[in-house]
């Protein structure tokens, strides 16, 4: 699953405090050998409490979380998608991710200047996404020049694409996202090609003091976000970067405590990392064994077989059937032969479509 959520943000809303809290707190790359982990990628073990629990009903040799990756983007400012600062660089960067956290500066701090010279969310969000929807559009139209000729030619392939790319450019020259368009499944296609910047799914990340984590709801800014953000159906997180930073490096028992002092039931990192898995449309599926237990991502709509091949490229191409137990089914019966028994483990074939926590075992022939 070489899936990616890229991070951005103005400069001084926190987020390189909270990309340096998430490679603090990153997975053991023990754990995830064939990982190629460059300065700006940090790899996240995903926090699921079934995996825990599973681990306590099985009582296995090793444990293995499933993980997946958060990229840095370079820093972006006004006039980015002409090239200013290092707009080029911010461009390429967010053309390669999946998904796009956006970090929001909410806190006020007379020491942190903010590159505008005053703390307004909304207009730090208005001008990343412009610069994003400026990009689009130079995009969209390069490739109408190329299109029209030939839809005028009555090519079918190119006549529906002008249509597509008609509606995408009509949408950013009102300065708004391409995803705000409502597409179909057909239309998605004929324009995935194009990588546009804002059809990536946006996750909000507003970035509060210490103060303001307990109580977030009596922040004015982070209103406006969620406010902004309920307009185009996006999620709104609520961390505090600076003391995401400190849990990242405390281990344990130390954390716990760090956590019932500051009043909190878990860091907003863990929260962070499940939205965003959410966000790229991921799952987990677990396997359950004597020698390990394990999460596994995979795509939500993918059928067994593919599920099978994220485990190793044989499993898919000789895959025979699935055997499947709900995970509440399995924790609710206390064993795999208690489950079998009170008939919730099902034999599945090829067209079975894998749940969100699916405790299974592959049967395949190579």
């Amino acid at each position: 699953m070489a899936l990616t959520t890229g991070i951005v943000g103005l400069p001084n809303v926190g987020k390189s405090t909270l990309f340096n809290a998430i490679t603090q707190a990153g997975a053991e790359s023990a754990n995830y050998p064939f990982c190629t982990i460059d300065p700006n990628v940090g790899i996240v073990e995903v926090p699921d409490e079934r995996l825990y629990k599973l681990t306590e009903l099985v009582n296995p040799k090793k444990t293995v979380p499933t993980a997946f990756e958060f990229t840095d983007i370079a820093g972006i400012v006004k006039g980015a998608s002409k090239g200013e600062g290092l707009g080029n660089k911010f461009l390429s960067h967010i053309r390669q991710v999946d998904a796009i956290s956006h970090v929001v500066r909410c806190f006020e701090d007379e020491n942190i200047t903010h590159v505008s010279g005053k703390v307004d969310p909304i207009e730090d969000i208005e001008t990343i996404n412009l610069e994003l929807v400026l990009a689009d559009l130079e995009t969209v139209d390069k490739r109408i020049q190329r299109v029209e000729k030939m839809a005028k030619q009555k090519d079918k392939a190119s006549l529906a694409e002008f249509e597509v790319l008609k509606k995408v450019k009509e949408v950013l020259e009102a300065e708004k996202s391409a995803r705000s368009l409502d597409l179909t499944e057909d239309e998605k296609k004929i324009i995935h090609g194009l990588h546009l910047l804002t059809m990536k799914p946006v996750l909000y990340v507003a970035n509060v003091s210490e103060d303001d984590l307990l109580d977030p709801a009596g922040n004015e800014y982070v209103q406006r976000v969620r406010e902004y953000a309920a307009e185009e159906n996006a999620e709104v997180i609520v961390i505090c970067a600076k003391i995401e930073s400190e849990i990242a490096e405390l281990d344990g028992e130390e954390k716990k405590a760090f956590l019932e002092e500051i009043g909190i039931e878990e860091p907003g990192l863990d929260k962070l990392i499940r939205a965003a898995y959410k966000l790229l449309g991921l799952a987990t599926y677990f396997t359950a064994g004597v020698q390990e237990v394990r999460a596994w991502t995979f795509r939500q709509g993918m059928k067994a077989p593919q599920a099978a091949g994220i485990i190793h490229t044989d499993f898919e191409r000789g895959f025979i059937r699935a055997e499947i137990v709900a995970y509440e089914d399995l924790m609710e019966a206390g064993s795999m032969a208690a489950a079998k028994e009170k008939g919730k483990v099902r034999l599945e074939g090829k067209d079975y479509v894998v749940q969100d926590g699916d405790v299974i075992h592959f049967r395949f022939n190579v």
